[in-house]
């Protein structure tokens, strides 16, 4: 405990080990091979530490200051964990940067996360080598098959929705409240979806315009683009462009959802498809629950920015950076726990919890804020546009929207600024 503690506080001394055994400011009682060794043995399971860590805090903390309509999800990404400057890790991989479209040395580390639409807890991850042989540079080192060291190095090496799966059943094992699993194009498959529902799981996500990716509509077996072709879309100031029922169908298995096409403003040939496996939500609540997701977005800019992910842990064993991002992890859901009490009301005792409104969960306004900044990315990433080009459509945009729309979404772009 006391090694953990040392590892937890190190961030907010705002000094390294190596620094703080230098100067003797805030020295442990132990040596620093006691620190190594710890974060080097493979008898503990980080995975579950996070995982029943944040079950309590969210049962016990967050969970009863909401009210019982409030949805809560689950949301699954993946972000580079680069090691660019070292060649010997263990199960070090040649992994692709879709950020960045290139290929760099490290990890994806593939997250799961809760948010109600107020405060975002990371529950666990994993850190993804590569399933292909000739992507890793170095092989697992060789440990008790009996240990969770090994059963996370043989994690590391499975396919990303294979993972995926075993950190959901993680979190459905700790009881942690949620309906919905929210993630993106990368992972909504057919097989994923049919997978995630088989664990009493509805899903909210984005889906590829890919050719190579069928759907079962008026019982005919076509992808996404196809079945946009064949309907009549929605004009003038429609929030949404289509929305159609389809058949998820894998292995004789059937799944009924509905698939809402989004309109992209600044690009008037392109679009986003959202999939929802609910299919009594309408689709005005499919595009605001699935705005929810962008808290991930955010909790890996905090840890990589401000939390040293990936920075502070140069050691080259498997079992030591899955440990120091489970120390990031607990760092995040500390300062998240702290800024719920801090800010909400509800937390003060029993008689504000019953005569206080409770905090506001994420609104449609905002998650179309959020849809439009994904255009901006996807714009700046995929096209040669300058930023002021981009501007430019964004502010020609804004001109020919409603005026209420317009209004809306001046006045919570303002409130941002303030806040």
């Amino acid at each position: 405990m006391e090694v953990f503690q040392y590892l937890f506080l190190l961030i907010f001394s705002n000094r390294s080990m190596y620094m703080s055994l230098v100067t003797g400011k805030n020295t442990p009682s132990f040596a620093k091979d006691t620190v190594y060794r710890f974060m080097k043995m493979v008898q503990i399971n980080w995975i579950r530490f996070t995982t029943i860590l944040a079950a309590r805090i969210i049962k016990n903390a967050i969970v009863p200051l909401d009210s019982e309509e409030r949805v809560n999800v689950l949301t699954i990404d993946d972000s580079m964990f680069e090691r660019c400057h070292s060649k010997k890790v263990e199960l070090l991989a040649k992994v692709y940067d879709h950020a960045k479209h290139a290929y760099k040395f490290g990890f994806r580390m593939l997250t799961l996360g809760w948010t109600d639409g107020s405060t975002f807890i990371p529950v666990n991850s994993v850190l993804l080598s590569s399933e292909n042989r000739k992507s890793r540079i170095n092989d697992a080192a060789s440990v008790d098959k009996r240990s969770a060291g090994y059963k996370r190095r043989q994690l590391s090496m499975e396919k990303g929705t294979t993972a995926m799966l075993e950190l959901l059943k993680a979190a459905k094992n700790a009881g942690i409240p949620a309906k919905y699993v929210l993630f993106d194009s990368w992972f909504s498959s057919p097989s994923t979806l049919h997978a995630v529902k088989a664990l009493d799981y509805d899903v909210i996500g984005m889906v590829k315009k890919t050719p190579k990716m069928f759907f079962r509509y008026n019982n005919e077996d076509m992808p996404l683009t196809s079945i946009y072709k064949k309907n009549k879309k929605k004009r003038g100031r429609s929030k949404y462009l289509l929305s159609v029922m389809i058949e998820v169908v894998k292995d004789g298995g059937v799944i009924p959802a509905k698939v809402v096409y989004v309109r992209n403003r600044n690009k008037k040939k392109d679009y986003l498809c959202l999939i929802s496996t609910d299919i009594s939500l309408n689709e005005e609540e499919i595009i605001r629950i699935y705005g929810k997701r962008w808290d991930t977005e955010v909790f890996f800019k905090v840890c990589k920015s401000y939390l040293n992910l990936s920075k502070e842990c140069n050691a080259l064993s498997y079992d030591a950076l899955t440990a120091h991002t489970a120390v990031v992890f607990t760092r995040y859901m500390m300062l998240s726990l702290e800024s719920r009490e801090a800010n909400d009301q509800r937390s003060m005792g029993e008689i504000l919890l019953y005569f206080t409104d409770e905090m506001s969960d994420i609104t449609w306004i905002q998650a179309f804020q959020m849809l439009l900044e994904m255009f901006r990315t996807i714009l700046a990433a995929n096209t040669e546009l300058s930023e002021e080009k981009i501007d430019e459509l964004v502010d020609a945009f804004m001109n020919t929207l409603p005026i209420v729309l317009k209004s809306r979404l001046q006045a919570a772009q303002v409130k941002n600024l303030n806040n």
